[in-house]
């Protein structure tokens, strides 16, 4: 049945309208995206086909164009589309944080761009958010990209990337595509190289943090800085 023919009141679009965002559900919302489903199919259960093909909205996010467009119904218009809904997520919530001025202030704004930048990559991602001396905003940097397990990180390349930038403190963050936001050996130990690194040119790690499984975990909430 499609969409139009369901009660006004059950309408994803019309509750969205009548009752805020919050109040739809993942497939509802993706199906306002959509806009149309396919022969035999209305918007919704497309949706939910494809949320139960990629595993999460997040996921789905991220696919590649090759597998997007391999759904019957998409295309490359489409896929555009999705990108520019998530490129400009991100870019409020990095306004978010460049307008709260101190961005200690607000660990959950940090968080939860962090979440949408690096979430949903299959291969590591290490990236920098370089702060003034006011803990404002500079710029945000990805600076390595790795395979499933693993990125090679290198220190003098930061420090450069810090002086270029004069830096007064730097936030790192990287995601564990394994899901799980837990650090290990290696990541405490290239913590504590880079803070000693950074110390040489009074630039101050503030924290690192982990991107997994919908989870951001922090070095310094758990006192490993």
């Amino acid at each position: 049945m499609a969409i139009t023919d369901w009660p006004e009141d059950e309408r994803p679009r019309e509750r969205l309208l009548k009752q805020g965002a919050a109040s739809l559900s993942d497939a509802e919302l993706l199906a306002i995206f959509l806009r149309m489903g396919v022969t035999g199919k209305s918007a919704v259960d497309l949706a939910r086909e494809l949320l139960k093909q990629f595993g999460s909205l997040t996921a789905l996010g991220y696919a590649s164009q090759a597998d997007f467009c391999a759904i019957p119904g998409l295309g490359p218009a489409k896929y555009a589309q999705l990108q520019a809904v998530l490129e400009m997520a991100r870019r409020a919530l990095r306004e978010e944080m460049v307008q709260g001025g101190n961005v200690l202030n607000s660990p959950q704004a940090v968080k939860n761009y962090l979440r949408l930048a690096l979430g949903g990559h299959e291969h590591e991602v290490f990236c920098a958010l370089f702060l003034n001396a006011q803990n404002g905003l500079i710029a945000c940097e990805e600076l390595f990209r790795g395979t499933l397990t693993q990125t090679s990180v290198y220190p003098r390349e930061i420090l450069k990337r810090a002086l270029h930038h004069n830096a007064a403190g730097v936030i790192f963050a990287h995601n564990h595509p394994s899901g799980v936001a837990e650090p290990s050996n290696a990541d405490q130990l290239l913590t504590q190289a880079l803070k000693n690194a950074l110390a040489l040119i009074d630039t101050r790690v503030m924290d690192h943090f982990i991107v997994g499984g919908g989870t951001v975990l922090s070095f310094a909430e758990r006192g490993l800085l």
